[in-house]
């Protein structure tokens, strides 16, 4: 069996700006640690996954970045999206790739900006679900036991008998809860948040989209036909545009009958905002996470970063204040999913330079 991994990073990261912007996204950021985060993705696949079968798909404005923070993977390895279609057909083009070099592979799909603690533990759990899924027709997901009631993550229900250890079959995808809604969830004892990370082979994940995304897949195997042939590059470049933008949960997850979810007794987060990035920090005596030269005051409860100028706060709690660049952001923790609007509005009014 060979085992091969999918890193899907095309994202921008919009509510992590003004640190992530179009060319320096979440995930070529460090968020925690000295490694950027799509660094600590590939690294978290060691004794699992062979360099030469590490596959990053991201888009033709991150290429040189990812390219110059990943010199141990192929250079070929580094697949460029010639337009963002979303999930669905991102991992229907690394697909069809994987199967053309290897038509018995098993692929693990992961999100490049997401953080983990507990290595062993998910590489574990990741071994699991690659020998369930190689031995079965199924999509194993990975999903992670909710803490809280959590709004911002979509949530996975399982039928509650376990079909193998800590692997049960799925019943339904929910979207993004309201606060009510999530604590039913949580309540229920059957509900997972979802991690986003699957593990199938690829015969059967392209068979489900034969099935369930039939344009799509009728795409897939005009871009097979030309793997290899001199006019691929025109050809993928005509094809993908045409395909649908639709995420792999709502076109295949959600209505296939071979999804099955394994637990994650790991940390995770997929760190969707700088508040998220508070809460798994390491704070001071005040609950301040302070980088950078910062002096605080009669403040609590902050998120700092400030790493290239002097900065102070006096007498305010639960803010977060982004000092980088010519770029200045500051919010109130519980408003930090609304860092986006700021992005919504460069665009609008094509402030370029602070995007």
């Amino acid at each position: 069996m060979n085992i091969y991994a999918v890193i899907m990073a095309g994202g921008v990261g919009s509510r992590f700006w003004p640190r992530s912007k179009k060319k320096t996204p979440k995930q070529l950021l460090k968020i925690i640690g000295e490694q950027t985060m799509i660094q600590e993705t590939v690294a978290r696949l060691n004794g699992i996954v062979k360099n030469e079968n590490i596959y990053i798909i991201t888009n033709k404005v991150q290429m040189a970045g990812v390219l110059t923070q990943l010199p141990v993977l192929p250079v070929k390895n580094i697949i460029e999206e010639p337009f963002g279609r979303n999930t669905a057909a991102c991992i229907g083009l690394a697909s069809v790739l994987i199967r053309k070099k290897d038509p018995d592979a098993v692929t693990i799909i992961l999100p490049a900006d997401h953080i983990i603690q507990g290595a062993e533990e998910f590489r574990k759990t990741l071994m699991q679900a690659v020998k369930f899924a190689e031995e079965s027709d199924s999509i194993v997901t990975i999903g992670i036991p909710p803490s809280k009631p959590e709004t911002g993550y979509g949530y996975i229900q399982i039928d509650e008998n376990e079909v193998s250890d800590k692997i049960y079959k799925v019943i339904t995808f929910a979207e993004k809860p309201n606060y009510a809604t999530a604590v039913r969830f949580v309540e229920s004892g059957d509900f997972f948040w979802n991690s986003g990370m699957f593990i199938h082979r690829t015969d059967v994940i392209l068979n489900e989209m034969k099935e369930l995304m039939p344009e799509l897949y009728e795409g897939l195997m005009k871009i097979t036909d030309a793997i290899g042939k001199d006019d691929y590059p025109e050809i993928l470049k005509t094809v993908y545009g045409h395909l649908k933008n639709i995420s792999i949960d709502y076109g295949i997850m959600e209505n296939s009958q071979k999804v099955y979810l394994i637990k994650g007794t790991f940390m995770w987060s997929d760190v969707g905002s700088w508040e998220a990035v508070y809460e798994i920090s390491k704070k001071d005596k005040d609950g301040n996470i302070k980088v950078g030269h910062v002096y605080t005051e009669m403040s609590n409860n902050s998120y700092v970063y400030s790493p290239n100028k002097f900065a102070a706060i006096i007498g305010v709690d639960d803010l977060i204040v982004i000092n980088d660049g010519d770029a200045l952001l500051i919010c109130r923790r519980d408003k930090s999913q609304d860092v986006k609007k700021i992005v919504d509005y460069l665009k609008i009014n094509k402030i370029n330079d602070h995007l």
